[in-house]
């Protein structure tokens, strides 16, 4: 009890739900059909429809969608009705059904959005929620206006996850993405971010152990292994027909930047690759002046 109250994660936390707050967000909850509740911070209800364009930020695995996303909400609220969802089993997320495939968070987010009263709106995803983002621009066309992948090896194969476990020195994929140890967050951070911090003593990381990897364990192991992309050798995805950003951290350890070249020339004409120097796999954290000020140009330029 004397750890949880002195919990550094806690204070910052509440300090995280401040920021939203004061970009105009409210935590809301809302059941998307009988089986499946999701939770999710947007503009406060009957104040949705302020006429500016709606842009969702698609979380990545790891922490709740208030930990990824906060330099994102404060800079881009003042020009869009910002949503930022929690997927299923991250944060309040949660459904009753077996479904865990990424395309079923994907149609989960669409079933959101349309109980929200939300038409067409911009996507951008990062890492895993990259996935979610592809699967919705692929699924609606027509309601997905511009899309945004960071960090997001849509086109990742069997292989890639082989490489990837080398690379970290695991033997599974859930002693990465879903470390239990300070040891493992440890190796974790050190591949997302180009210059981790200095001092990662063991009590802070077993203190984000506890706070934000410790819930709903079991269903997020599911998740991982219930990707449909990157489940073999074959690429399963086509071109999109939106306008797509494409942004990438020259330094990134879980997805190599050689996959970024990849996806663009898989994703059709009407793509557009940003690599950011000195970043690795979230560069959203890592820069993000530099990462929104690029963003803000992509979707607000012309088509």
């Amino acid at each position: 009890m004397v750890a949880s109250c002195l919990s550094i994660v806690s204070f910052y936390g509440g300090y995280l739900r401040r920021s939203f707050t004061a970009a105009g967000l409210t935590s809301q909850t809302i059941d998307i059909d009988a089986e499946t509740t999701i939770h999710f911070w947007g503009p406060k209800p009957g104040l949705s429809t302020t006429g500016k364009p709606p842009l969702i930020l698609i979380h990545g695995f790891g922490p709740s969608a208030l930990w990824q996303w906060r330099n994102q909400v404060q800079s881009f609220s003042p020009h869009f009705d910002v949503y930022v969802p929690d997927l299923i089993f991250f944060g309040e997320s949660t459904t009753k059904s077996s479904e865990r495939s990424e395309v079923f968070q994907a149609v989960s987010m669409g079933k959101l959005l349309e109980k929200l009263g939300v038409g067409r709106f911009y996507v951008m995803g990062t890492s895993y929620g990259g996935f979610v983002a592809y699967h919705m621009a692929s699924m609606w066309p027509e309601r997905v206006e511009k899309v945004v992948i960071a960090s997001s090896a849509v086109n990742k194969r069997r292989k890639d996850n082989r490489e990837l476990l080398e690379r970290a020195k695991v033997e599974r994929i859930e002693d990465l993405m879903l470390p239990t140890s300070a040891g493992q967050l440890r190796t974790l951070i050190t591949l997302a971010v180009f210059k981790p911090p200095y001092m990662l003593p063991d009590f802070l990381l077993k203190d984000f152990l506890y706070k934000l990897y410790s819930d709903n364990r079991e269903e997020k192991m599911e998740l991982l292994m219930g990707l449909t992309l990157g489940e073999d050798d074959t690429l399963h995805i086509s071109p999109l027909q939106q306008e797509v950003l494409i942004l990438w951290g020259d330094h990134d350890q879980i997805f190599p930047l050689e996959k970024a070249h990849e996806l663009k020339e898989i994703l059709g004409e009407k793509v557009r690759l940003e690599v950011m120097k000195k970043t690795s796999h979230v560069p959203q954290v890592e820069c993000p002046q530099r990462f929104n000020h690029i963003v803000m140009n992509f979707l607000c330029g012309s088509s």
